[in-house]
């Protein structure tokens, strides 16, 4: 259990994020100040000021209601790192309706899905998209309105959905409209998980999603006056939603981001050029620019923070990027369903391999089989109170999921972990990702955080691969370090020298990439299929003794 005798939360009876976001900040200086700056390979630079944003997100609000879209509709989002995003964005929750933002590398099948499962009334896209995506949304019966970004021509109106010019129609509402009195509980966003079991539903957050995350603007993000936060990922993730945008934002930060191709140099280029002083990213983002480029701290004079999440920071890099850049990378966790609520913090030692310590505020239990708290050092079952203000309001029309994820007043992460005397929680994998072999439980990323210690291994994943019926044995699947190929035996030897006999691994996989989801997380249920179709992997080289 968490102490949180000095938390308070604050959670009035109405709040909007699109207006907490850009209105609030009006009756200041903030108002002129830049909310956010977009580097983008085709169009460069861009920003706009709170002030903008919120005159323009108060735009599009006024354009939803004009074209009928009623408080409590989804607007589906499907636009790159732009300008456009968070207006359209920002603007749906300012109007009362609940917006689902999406990737740009979804396919049309799957916008197909999202616009058909959340029953979308409004689409918002870039004008390129639309050719890719025609035939698809004729068919969706809820969808009524398009609305097209960009400056290039409209499509010809082939179809019975209604077009709109976004530009065009914003420019010619008179003024912003009102923001809807949403009420803190009311719905706001709607995400849909990344799909690392091949599955995908609806998350559907409240307003007050963003006033729960606000234990980590102290204990994750270490805000300061005139922060700029750079994220390398994209806003479709809830990740890059709450961190890249919504908290920098709702707190007077500028952010920052880049569309287009990237690379290791990019980012560093970034932080350089836009006097960053928060860098956002996952594990493998540090490690390419450690390995590929040859920046220093001294090169990035303004750079002060950095963090982490999506996967687990090995010693290695957590080191590597301390020696080069003088600066500790702070890992969180969370889920789409309680975004980020456990984190290394400024405060407290960083403590490789852990995740770090639960955020004020946020009463984080580790349960056994019985639901019955744990005792401390012995692994348990993450959950959090139902009354947790991050929560999410359930998934999206499923009630009988919903339901199966609450017991006994507790929302049932999935997540399991132990928490030492200190109170560092220690990542032991979803209840999927655990490893039964030979009686034993035992947690990948155990296996994972010493494995990636040997000098010649980039990534690993640690597996149960089924052998028989009756037999389960601990594989790697490794990516090494460019130039390198390790001996199988050898790192077998390494996982017997480091681990204890029940952990350590007996098969070995060299590969060249995982199967990821389009978030880059790594889709470990698809690697084991994968691995039991051997036929299919002629590439793989595989030793078990």
């Amino acid at each position: 259990m968490t102490n949180n005798a000095n938390w308070q939360w604050h959670i009035p009876e109405h709040f909007n994020i699109g207006a907490a976001c850009t209105d609030a900040h009006l009756g200041s200086d903030k108002a002129a100040d830049l909310a956010m700056i977009v580097a983008d390979d085709r169009s460069g630079i861009s920003s706009a000021t709170f002030a903008q944003l919120a005159d323009n997100s108060g735009r599009f609000a006024q354009l939803l209601r004009n074209n009928g879209i009623a408080v409590g509709e989804r607007v589906l989002i499907r636009l790159p790192n732009s300008l456009d995003f968070p207006i359209t964005f920002l603007g749906t929750l300012k109007s009362g309706a609940i917006a689902v933002p999406s990737s740009t590398l979804l396919v049309a099948e799957e916008v197909g899905f999202l616009a058909q499962d959340s029953e979308a009334r409004a689409l918002v896209m870039h004008k390129s998209m639309w050719s890719e995506l025609r035939e698809t949304l004729n068919r969706i019966p809820s969808l009524e309105q398009i609305f097209l970004a960009g400056d290039e021509e409209m499509p010809p109106a082939e179809s019975h959905l209604i077009l709109h010019d976004l530009p065009s129609e914003l420019s010619r509402i008179s003024e912003p409209g009102s923001v809807h009195p949403t009420r803190a509980d009311d719905p706001a966003y709607l995400v849909y998980t990344s799909g690392t079991t091949g599955h995908s539903k609806g998350v559907l957050h409240a307003h007050r999603a963003l006033l729960g995350r606000t234990p980590s603007n102290t204990h994750w993000f270490d805000f300061r006056p005139g922060d700029r936060i750079l994220h390398s990922g994209r806003f479709n993730w809830t990740y890059v939603l709450g961190t890249g945008l919504m908290d920098p934002l709702f707190n007077g930060h500028t952010v920052v981001v880049h569309e287009g191709k990237s690379d290791a140099a990019l980012w560093p280029r970034l932080i350089r050029e836009h006097a960053c002083t928060i860098f956002i990213g996952v594990p493998t983002i540090y490690r390419q620019i450690i390995e590929k480029t040859d920046y220093l701290g001294a090169d990035l004079p303004s750079l002060r923070h950095c963090m982490s999440a999506g996967e687990t920071l090995s010693e290695e890099l957590l080191t590597a990027w301390r020696e080069r850049f003088g600066l500790a990378i702070f890992e969180g966790m969370g889920m789409s369903e309680c975004s980020y609520y456990i984190s290394q913090h400024p405060r407290r030692p960083v403590r490789s391999g852990s995740i770090g310590c639960a955020q004020p505020g946020h009463d984080v239990h580790l349960l056994g089989s019985d639901y019955v708290e744990v005792a401390c050092g012995e692994e348990g079952m993450i959950a959090l109170p139902e009354q947790d203000p991050g929560l999410f309001l359930g998934y999206w029309r499923q009630p009988e999921e919903t339901a199966r994820t609450y017991r006994n007043g507790f929302f049932l992460t999935g997540d399991y972990a132990r928490r030492d005397e200190d109170g560092y929680l220690w990542f032991a994998g979803r209840r999927d990702d655990i490893i039964n072999s030979f009686g034993y439980r035992i947690s990948p990323y155990e296996i994972e955080r010493v494995m990636k210690r040997h000098p010649a291994v980039a990534e690993c994943i640690a597996i149960g691969q089924q052998i028989d019926r009756e037999k389960t044995l601990i594989a790697i699947c490794v990516i090494p370090e460019s130039g390198q190929r390790p001996h199988p035996e050898a790192l077998l030897e390494y996982g017997k020298l480091h681990l204890a006999s029940y952990k350590r691994p007996r098969l070995v996989h060299l590969m060249e990439s995982y199967p990821r989801t389009k978030n880059g997380k790594v889709m470990r249920q698809q690697l084991k299929l994968m691995l039991s179709e051997q036929e299919n992997q002629a590439d793989v080289e595989t030793l078990s003794r």
